[in-house]
């Protein structure tokens, strides 16, 4: 759950046709159980397997999804994301983030988000206390730990700028998808993470952070990541198929909101390569974030999608305004 998501940005727009006709025919056709046939259904994943999709494992596990009518599986596309394949029709829903729908939007590439996974930005500037990074303006000197987005440089100035900092004293290396924590020890200073993981993976270390929150220094950066999409394909011919799926998730999420430890454990079990202790923190941890004080588990709001679409407009990472009405939709979501 590292900013490995957001990487997925460089590379989104040019994800190989082969990669796609890897999932072809996997969403289509029913599994007869007994009596009943199940519609099958592909959800594809962003990155590997972390707590950010617990909620699918949950939904797939406990027989949410079966008693929608749902026989999902869940996939994994590599490090390009899921837009491309989803926009295709080579999956039926998948995760991405709302920078990657913005995107998308500006290019005609026909997805929506569906669901918020998190209700809160929980991404931040983290680094070793020693370091002594304690807000935006004590980047300058420092070096920084990244791969290579315009996004980042974006950020970086933006919250320098807020606080009267030189974005051009900071020093901008490119560690790819190295690890955080040799890194911070040997190459950089500071890098962008997520609190739910690397930062929880940092306290079992008994690594001391400094985090520097992007919600806390512009109220634009507080957007969601990840989200739940589809194409408007699917939605459009589809709708029942999208109230089901959503149905099903909805109540993964709340099993996890419910029973942090229980959905680790299934988690676990489905991916048992992950570390133990940090899936479980990490499940505590997110308990809290994947409804916080939204109404509803999944509700987006257009304000937000609006204020972070006008500041990447206006920080030259889209070269046209976006509609949030054509990016996002509350309609399919329980209580909706």
């Amino acid at each position: 759950m590292k900013v490995k998501k957001v990487m997925a940005l460089v590379v989104l727009f040019s994800l190989p046709l082969l990669l796609a006709s890897l999932l072809t025919g996997c969403n289509a056709g029913q599994e007869k159980t007994g009596q009943k046939e199940l519609k099958k259904v592909t959800v594809i994943l962003e990155w590997t397997p972390n707590t950010n999709h617990t909620g699918v494992y949950a939904a797939q596990k406990l027989g949410y999804y079966r008693e929608q009518g749902l026989a999902v599986e869940i996939v994994q596309p590599g490090e390009g994301g899921a837009i491309q394949l989803i926009a295709a029709g080579q999956g039926d829903f998948g995760f991405s983030v709302q920078e990657e729908v913005t995107i998308a939007r500006t290019r005609n590439i026909p997805v929506k988000a569906l669901a918020a996974v998190i209700q809160h930005n929980t991404s931040c500037f983290a680094s070793p206390v020693e370091k002594n990074i304690k807000s935006p303006r004590d980047f300058e000197g420092k070096r920084y730990g990244g791969w290579g987005s315009p996004t980042e440089e974006a950020m970086l100035r933006a919250l320098m700028n807020q606080e009267q900092a030189d974005f051009e004293k900071v020093e901008m290396i490119n560690i790819g998808t190295a690890d955080f924590f040799s890194s911070v020890r040997r190459d950089v200073d500071f890098a962008w993470i997520y609190k739910g993981w690397t930062g929880i993976e940092a306290e079992l270390r008994g690594m001391p952070l400094n985090f520097i929150y992007l919600r806390d220094y512009h109220e634009a950066l507080d957007f969601y990541t990840p989200v739940i999409i589809a194409s408007e394909k699917t939605i459009r011919e589809n709708p029942e198929l999208v109230r089901s799926f959503l149905q099903g998730t909805a109540r993964g999420y709340r099993y996890c909101i419910e029973n942090p430890e229980e959905a680790g454990e299934i988690l676990l079990e489905s991916v048992p390569e992950l570390n133990r202790d940090l899936v479980l923190e990490s499940q505590k941890y997110l308990a809290k974030e994947y409804q916080s004080d939204a109404r509803v588990w999944g509700e987006m709001s257009e304000i937000r999608w609006k204020k972070y679409a006008d500041w990447m407009y206006e920080q030259g990472l889209i070269d046209q305004p976006v509609d949030p009405g054509q990016a996002f939709t509350n309609e399919f979501l329980p209580g909706e």
